[in-house]
Formats: C-alpha cells, sequence, structure tokens
C-alpha cells in the first residue's frame, strides 16, 4: 500500500517514512502542499498531511481533495504541534480521518495509519457487478450505491467522506429508530480507532449541511441521540 507523507520539515519525512517503510508500506514524500498537488493522489491508500506549511496549508489541501470525486475517497491524518479541540474539530470537519499532534509516538502512529487503511479496506471492498438494484438505498431523492460508494441527491452525486457515507448509510438501514452517540460510534466507527462522542456531533452537522432540505430528516433527541425520520 503506498502512503503519501506531506510535511515541510525534512527530519519528520524521513522518520515517518523510515517507521512506515519497516511496517511494510511504499512511502513517498512531498515537502510541501504544492509540490504533492502535482502527485496523483487518488493512487494513495492514505495521506499523512502536516497541517502549518508554506502557501497552502495542510487544512487547504485537505479541502482540496475532499471537493474533488477523484480524491475524496482517499483519507487523510493530519499530523500538527497544533492541538485543542477547535483544531480538532476543524480537521474534522473537513473531512480527516485522525488527527495526531507532535511531537508523534511512533507506536500510536503505526497503530492509527493501521486502522484507518484497515476501515479504508473495509468500506471499498471490491464487489463483482450485478444487474439487479438491491445494493441501492433509496429515500425519495436519495440514492446510496453499496457497490459504487457512492450517493446521489436528486440525481447529483454527492461528495461524502467514508464516515459520512457510513452514517448516512446506517441512518437509512434504520429509520425512525433514536441511537446514542455511543451506538453511532459503536455501529459506524471502527473498534479499535480512539474517537471523541463529539464526532458523531460534527459529523451530523456535516451532513445536514451537505443534504439541504433532506437534512431535517436528522432529528436531535436530546437526552436520547439522533434519528433518521422519514
Amino acid at each position: 500500500m503506498k502512503i503519501l507523507v506531506v510535511d515541510d520539515e525534512l527530519d519528520i519525512c524521513e522518520i515517518l517514512r523510515y517507521n512506515l517503510e519497516t511496517e511494510g508500506y511504499e512511502v513517498v514524500t512531498a515537502h510541501s502542499a504544492e509540490e504533492a498537488l502535482t502527485l496523483p493522489l487518488q493512487d494513495y491508500s492514505l495521506i499523512l498531511l502536516d497541517v502549518m506549511m508554506g502557501e497552502i496549508s495542510g487544512f487547504q489541501m485537505a479541502r482540496n481533495l475532499k471537493n474533488n470525486s477523484a480524491t475524496a475517497h482517499v483519507p487523510i491524518i493530519f499530523i500538527t504541534a497544533l492541538d485543542g479541540e477547535d483544531n480538532l474539530v476543524k480537521g474534522l470537519n473537513i473531512g480527516a480521518d485522525d488527527y495526531l499532534t507532535k511531537p508523534l509516538s511512533m507506536k500510536e502512529l503505526k497503530a492509527r495509519v493501521r486502522a484507518v487503511i484497515r476501515r479504508s479496506a473495509s468500506s471499498y471492498p471490491p464487489q463483482a457487478a450485478t444487474a439487479a438494484d438491491d445494493h441501492l438505498i433509496r429515500y425519495e431523492g436519495i440514492v446510496i450505491d453499496m457497490n459504487a460508494k457512492t450517493v446521489t441527491l436528486d440525481g447529483e452525486e454527492m461528495l461524502c467522506t467514508r464516515q459520512e457515507f457510513e452514517l448516512l448509510t446506517f441512518f437509512l438501514q434504520h429509520p425512525d429508530k433514536v441511537f446514542s452517540r455511543e451506538d453511532l460510534l459503536k455501529s459506524c466507527w471502527p473498534h479499535d480507532t480512539l474517537v471523541l462522542n463529539r464526532t458523531v456531533d460534527v459529523t451530523i452537522t456535516r451532513l445536514r449541511k451537505k443534504f439541504g432540505r433532506y437534512g431535517k430528516h436528522i432529528k436531535t433527541r436530546f437526552g436520547y441521540g439522533y434519528s433518521f425520520e422519514k
């Protein structure tokens, strides 16, 4: 599997390259977002992305990737000296799969990388072609294609992160039932990844904004959790 490391600190790039290559990954490094954007980013299994870099920050680069249908599926882990909940939430809002702060623990980094790649592989397994439409989940103008891992809204494809896709799919498969944050984390997030309850709120906020008039169907039941009401 190919991993791209984007960081303007050469020493960090080399440390990450060495540690990840010992795990069997093929690692490519770029020392700026500008350099990284010249690469075939859709071919990578994961991007480790620094935030504070040159003219194009890691946050800006991530937005670029998530707004491009060719690269929206590529998982991103932010690696940054910026800490605090506001920066974590900002990174998750962009669509990052994880967020690590420097100084890094290589043991933790390797575990997070394995978890994200494993989740990515399980979210997008190879599928056999079928003429039937039993792989489609529909609600009014929303159509989820479980084979192609796409979501269309009134015939227009929507760019979704894997987590948005998983959460929306779960809601449509279990309509009119209230789920706590803990239920949603257990059902829609990998069990071996440390995720804050706040992550559920952030992802639901993104879904509501992204799906316009359908966003109102995602209801908050204060003290209980969330549901998708038809």
